[in-house]
This record gives C-alpha cells, sequence and structure tokens, in this order.
C-alpha cells in the first residue's frame, strides 16, 4: 500500500481455528532491499490485520512486492524445518506502469 511518500503493507484474516498461528509480511523493493514484520494470529471469529510499520517509499507500486505468510502450531513460516507447517503464502504483483 501507499500513501503520498509511505509504503506498507498489510494482510486480513480470520482464524477460527482455536489454534495461534503466526503470520510474516515481506515487503520487497528495488536493489533488493526488504522489510519484514512478524505478527501472532490469534484465533477468534471476526476479521482482524497484520500490518506493517509505514516506512519512506519504495519507489511506488509498481515497484514493491508483497508476501504474507502463515504457519501453524505455534511455529513461523520460516521454521518449516521443525515441522511447522506453512498453511498459506500470497503475495501481490506490481501495479503495471501505464504508458502515456
Amino acid at each position: 500500500m501507499t500513501d503520498g511518500r509511505a509504503t506498507w503493507a498489510r494482510s486480513y484474516y480470520r482464524d477460527t481455528t482455536g489454534d495461534e498461528l503466526r503470520s510474516v509480511l515481506t515487503l520487497m523493493g528495488p536493489g533488493g532491499r526488504t522489510v519484514e514484520t512478524r505478527c501472532t494470529v490469534e484465533s477468534q471469529d471476526g476479521p482482524s490485520d497484520c500490518e506493517m510499520p509505514h516506512r519512506s517509499s519504495c519507489g511506488g507500486p509498481e515497484e514493491c512486492v508483497a508476501v504474507a505468510e502463515r504457519a501453524g502450531g505455534g511455529g513461523s513460516p520460516d521454521r518449516a524445518a521443525e515441522g511447522v507447517p506453512l498453511l498459506l503464502r500470497s503475495g501481490s504483483d506490481p501495479v503495471p506502469s501505464v504508458a502515456g
């Protein structure tokens, strides 16, 4: 998401499993720059979100890609080797430039 010169990532979820999930948001920009935020996803019936802090823009929406990953069992997506299942990985595509 962008707003003026700030860029950030946000993902919405609804977890009715009764188990805690872990979420990692990664925002990738030009030049291999990445920003990562980790959230604990509590089980609840209503929707909630995981949002990273707003930072100086990575240039524009056409230059950034965001990825959200969720893992179960109290682990985190980067701990798949510990037997924690990765439940969901979703990502954005850069917005194509409009030729003028």
